[in-house]
């Protein structure tokens, strides 16, 4: 294994903040029902092997807890020896899985378990291992991060902005919204009794599809611009067609539906205007296009909101079986209706920073 390394960069403090942050919630999604069974807490602890269980319920635990030891190990390694930051790591996730299956107990629609506690530790542990070889050569001094610092910019708004592009992508993966269709807070206003959204009119509704397409295109286009040095095309182009491939994955996988189920006309005649109001929009100066970014991103956000419900998806939705996959269609889900407004004030942070360090033109 690799020496210690001295911390240059935030990114993996941000990373790993996140990334707690993210199971955390899936963890307790829904948040809803909250009662105690009267059963002792720490029953689950002690409860045999249960009699129904699967492989792949034990790989998803696994697998789920690997990039939160990976992600806490180099942020841990500025102040702590390696193999004391692979400790500490493993701990956190230990305890951090043992609070979340306690928690569970108080929740009806969640089941606390002892297996699941033994894999998230077992994934947060090995993940420290990885994590302790090649975490910090890739997020803090290694040759991922020179390239990212060399082709992007460094500094603590660029490390928060690859956040906020690694959350869009994850966003992607969420298959109940329309194309790059974040912010969508439609559940919360119907609670409030304030939403109002237009009605479903089939030859219009295309219309609304194109508008929430290009509006977002446009905004991802716009924001990597904003970072020092990624350029005006190569990295929003690279996310749009990656983005494109996650969605197909997700649509495959948790809907067992067709790939291209996205490529509407209404969300590719989007992505056309989106691309091309991007495009057009570079040749102006940095300042304007940290606004028009902004002004791309909610006036996208609250059409999303005003859209009707697309009766193709709701169709799928009614025969949908989240299954192993629950809680991570609440952590998109949540993801996904955020995402914009972690966004505005990170623009509007940039702004003001640009007084002082003006943006590449």
């Amino acid at each position: 294994m690799r020496p210690r390394l001295a911390s240059s960069s935030p990114l993996p403090l941000y990373l790993a903040a996140a990334y707690t942050l993210l199971v955390i919630y899936a963890s307790l999604h829904p948040f809803s029902g909250w009662r105690d069974s009267g059963a002792p807490v720490t029953d689950f602890l002690f409860a045999a092997w249960p009699r129904y269980w699967s492989g792949l319920d034990l790989f998803n635990n696994i697998l789920a807890y690997l990039p939160l030891g990976f992600i806490w190990v180099p942020t841990l390694l500025p102040r702590q020896g390696l193999w004391l930051a692979v400790l500490l790591a493993s701990l956190l996730g230990a305890c951090l899985s043992l609070s979340l299956e306690t928690l569970q107990h108080f929740l009806p629609s969640r089941v606390p378990s002892n297996i699941d506690l033994g894999c998230n530790t077992l994934g947060a542990f090995f993940g420290a291992l990885v994590g302790a070889r090649w975490g910090a050569l890739l997020l803090d001094g290694g040759r991922l991060h020179a390239m990212i610092r060399r082709r992007i910019g460094s500094g603590a708004m660029v490390d928060a902005g690859l956040v906020l592009l690694a959350l869009w992508l994850l966003t992607q993966l969420n298959p109940e919204i329309l194309l790059f269709g974040n912010g969508d807070l439609r559940g919360l206003l119907r609670a409030l009794g304030l939403q109002a959204p237009l009605p479903y009119i089939a030859g219009q509704f295309p219309w609304v599809e194109a508008g929430v397409t290009a509006g977002n295109t446009a905004a991802l286009g716009l924001l990597c611009g904003c970072l020092p040095r990624a350029g005006k095309y190569l990295l929003p182009a690279a996310l749009i067609v990656f983005a494109l491939l996650v969605k197909s994955f997700s649509l495959m996988l948790l809907m067992s539906t067709a790939g291209l189920a996205w490529a509407t006309p209404g969300s590719l005649a989007g992505l056309a205007a989106g691309t091309l109001m991007w495009l057009a929009a570079t040749l102006l100066p940095g300042r304007i296009r940290q606004v028009l970014a902004a002004l791309s991103l909610m006036l996208a956000t609250a059409l999303v909101n005003l859209a009707p419900n697309n009766p193709y998806y709701t169709a799928i939705l009614q025969v949908w079986q989240q299954g192993h996959f629950l809680n991570f269609n609440g952590l998109t889900r949540l993801t996904s209706a955020l995402w914009p407004f972690l966004v505005l004030p990170w623009l509007m942070l940039l702004r003001q920073n640009s007084t002082e360090h003006p943006l590449g033109q």
